[in-house]
């Protein structure tokens, strides 16, 4: 994970998954994840965020990126995204919203 370059541009990483929070922790655990993932277990934010699919009855939380401003505006979504190859695509996004800022 580029954790270290987010944290230079003092942007945080949340995750959010429909499981528990003790599902959660043994997850990032296993899977080395180094930013929090917030638990959803009654979908209230997923849902919020339109990323909540909904298959009958398995639900889950759809992979997607959202760049939050500070004064809590979504600047930027990005739908289905594959997190293995992406940090490059949100880190470059962060860049030009954070240069955009500077030169109002």
């Amino acid at each position: 994970m580029d954790q270290p370059k987010y944290a230079e541009r003092n942007a945080v990483i949340l995750g959010v998954s429909l499981d528990s929070a003790d599902s959660r922790k043994e997850f990032c655990s296993k899977e080395g994840l180094n930013f929090k993932l917030l638990a959803d277990t009654d979908h209230r934010v997923t849902a919020a965020y339109g990323s909540l699919t909904n298959l009958g009855v398995v639900k889950f939380a759809a992979r997607n990126t959202f760049l939050i401003d500070p004064s809590g505006r979504i600047a930027r979504r990005f739908l289905g995204v594959n997190p293995l190859t992406h940090s490059a695509q949100v880190m470059a996004e962060l860049e030009g919203l954070q240069k955009a800022v500077v030169s109002r």
